[in-house]
């Protein structure tokens, strides 16, 4: 039996469709159930942060996350896929009438995503006082707790309705199919397999 994690949401539903159209069957989750067991699988409903932890630790063998998790964590997965779903970017928001002060000694930036922040902005020659936040992060530049955030923007709405605008963007994100490395040695086969369903169903 494969293991499956999938972060709870749109991007669960979506990776359940794919597997739907490769087997001809029904993959649902009854209600506020958080196991599914359907044929030779077991999908676990986990929050998104959390995926690559079950894979690394092989409570899950395969995993689907974003790009954006995987950067952050930076665990020893295995990158099996780009399923192409769950598109976003993160990025650098800012006071809609104001820029980014390169010059400035060092810069305060409030997000969940410090390692990607931290990464970004030192590559940049840029000193970074990180505050991590959990919600509502464009609400940190509003009253002076920030001077910038870093967060995942989809169509940027929710910025522009709170005054801010994207100022850069950091990375593309989509959702990927991942693996922890023993779990590949050791099931390979039903591994390989099912990549190549997926790829070949995702293509179409």
């Amino acid at each position: 039996m494969l293991t499956v994690a999938l972060p709870k949401g749109r991007i669960a539903q979506e990776t359940l469709e794919i597997f739907e159209k490769i087997f001809q069957k029904d993959f649902k989750f009854d209600d506020r159930k958080l196991i599914l067991e359907k044929d030779n699988f077991r999908f676990l409903l986990v929050r998104n942060q959390d995926v690559p932890a079950y894979v690394l630790h092989q409570s899950a063998d395969i995993g689907v996350v974003g790009l954006d998790v995987l950067e952050e964590k930076d665990e020893d997965l295995l990158r099996l896929l780009d399923l192409g779903i769950g598109k976003c970017k993160v990025c650098v928001g800012i006071k809609e009438d104001s820029c980014i002060d390169y010059s400035a000694p060092e810069i305060k930036v409030a997000t969940k995503m410090a390692n990607i922040a931290e990464r970004y902005f030192s590559k940049k020659a840029m000193a970074v006082d990180i505050i991590k936040l959990y919600g509502s992060i464009e609400l940190a530049p509003l009253v002076g707790l920030s001077d910038v955030i870093v967060d995942i923007v989809e169509t940027g709405s929710t910025m522009k309705q709170n005054g801010l605008k994207v100022a850069e963007i950091i990375m593309e994100s989509s959702a990927y199919l991942i693996s922890n490395k023993n779990s590949f040695i050791e099931k390979k086969e039903e591994i390989t397999s099912l990549y190549n369903q997926i790829k070949n169903t995702i293509k179409k």
